[in-house]
């Protein structure tokens, strides 16, 4: 097939992927990932989804959910159940948050899991970006071992630290930085966490977040119920650029006040955390503000574009909604000059959700961890203010929200 726009795809994790699949859909366009590693693979926490990015996934790809659950080891949970940690409400229920089921998972067999619906003739490992450059006729790309591409153009899903971020917003000024927290994390079996937290950390079928002061303990089941994702999360009132940091039993009693072990919860979840062979930890960062999403023929989308802190558990879900809008968006286009206006309207579109995400997010950490002055860390002022933060993260109508691009997408076209 002759005159298909060709898409370069920098980052080969669950944005980068999940934008590879929307773009696959479309027959006019011909799509390639480049992954700086020797694998596709990804690291980290056991990663949520909520229902409405569920929505957009299964309209991404029909059946999602029945996928995820068979191959990704995917976990039904109804959202999380918010409850005091320390202090003289500790055990006090703060909220069950969501009324739908989203699911839970590893990051790992949820990329494996999209990974194998993608040709392997699209997927480039070990190819790291050196430079790109915008010309009359698409963005030449770059790479360390010398090579060269040419696109129509080019999205960049390269995470937190971007390469193409700088290029899109013309350098460092708004650089990822410390969103003021760290943490740490294991993967351990469901009978040992059980031992260690007791059978009423485990009483309903969520995720449980314990608050408190200066401090947030969370716990999930992952793997189809047969693991635990415990996570300890600390205030950094240093906000340091160490990304990583050593961690043992006397630097988390130093981060953690007294009031933490008037509670059931943070001597098991200490145990847990230390229960591995090289306990780490690490920053939380952020990007406080991007000016833009879009520098002509080269966007951004996921981290690259909005990093956010952790809290609402919202990182994958909004770089699932990027991946939809781009999908609906090259849709709709049949030649490369229309891509300026396509990566416009998304920018005009996501950039406002998106950045209310981070905002709100960064609220939330402070709430988790008993430092907004409003709620303090009591039950009943934590469970309205938090009503507050995550009400607008559900409350997107994707629907309209594409009905939207494509109209602002024409507005541009026109013009």
């Amino acid at each position: 097939m002759t005159g298909r726009i060709r898409i370069g795809i920098v980052g080969g994790g669950l944005a980068g992927i999940t934008v590879a699949i929307a773009l696959s859909k479309h027959r006019h366009v011909d799509v390639h990932v480049y992954e700086s590693s020797p694998q596709f693979t990804e690291r980290g926490a056991g990663i949520g989804i909520s229902p409405l990015a569920l929505e957009a996934l299964d309209d991404i790809i029909p059946s999602a959910i029945d996928l995820l659950k068979t191959s990704a080891g995917a976990v039904e949970a109804d959202a999380a159940r918010l409850v005091i940690g320390s202090g003289p409400e500790a055990g006090a229920l703060v909220a069950d948050l969501g009324q739908s089921a989203g699911l839970t998972m590893n990051r790992a067999p949820l990329l494996q899991t999209l990974l194998s619906l993608l040709p392997k003739e699209m997927l480039h490992a070990g190819k790291r970006l050196k430079s790109l450059g915008q010309i009359d006729s698409g963005v030449r790309v770059t790479f360390e071992d010398g090579t060269n591409e040419h696109f129509d153009a080019v999205i960049g899903a390269d995470g937190i630290f971007s390469s193409v971020r700088d290029h899109v917003l013309g350098g460092k000024e708004h650089a990822a930085s410390p969103a003021g927290w760290w943490d740490c994390r294991h993967l351990v079996p469901f009978e040992k966490a059980r031992e260690a937290l007791g059978e009423e950390s485990f009483k309903v079928d969520r995720q449980y977040a314990w608050l408190g002061d200066g401090a947030a303990m969370l716990h999930g089941l992952v793997e189809n119920k047969t693991m635990v994702q415990c996570i300890i999360a600390v205030i950094d009132k240093s906000f340091s650029a160490d990304r990583k940091r050593e961690v043992t039993r006397n630097s988390l009693n130093d981060a953690l006040p007294a009031s933490w072990y008037e509670g059931s919860v943070a001597k098991g979840m200490v145990d847990l955390i230390l229960d591995q062979e090289d306990p780490k930890g690490y920053a939380q960062w952020e990007h406080k503000f991007t000016p833009t999403y879009a520098n002509n023929r080269v966007c951004i989308v996921g981290d690259a574009a909005h990093a956010t802190s952790p809290w609402q558990g919202a990182g994958a879900g909004i770089s699932i909604e990027d991946a939809f809008i781009i999908g609906h968006l090259f849709s709709n286009i049949s030649t490369a000059a229309e891509i300026e206006p396509a990566f416009k309207a998304f920018d005009a579109l996501r950039r406002p959700r998106c950045q209310q995400v981070v905002d709100n997010g960064r609220r939330t950490g402070r709430l988790f961890c008993g430092q907004d002055e409003t709620a303090g860390v009591n039950a009943e002022k934590l469970s309205r203010e938090l009503g507050l933060m995550f009400g607008p993260l559900g409350a997107l109508d994707l629907k309209l929200h594409k009905e939207d691009a494509l109209s602002i997408m024409q507005e541009f076209l026109n013009n």
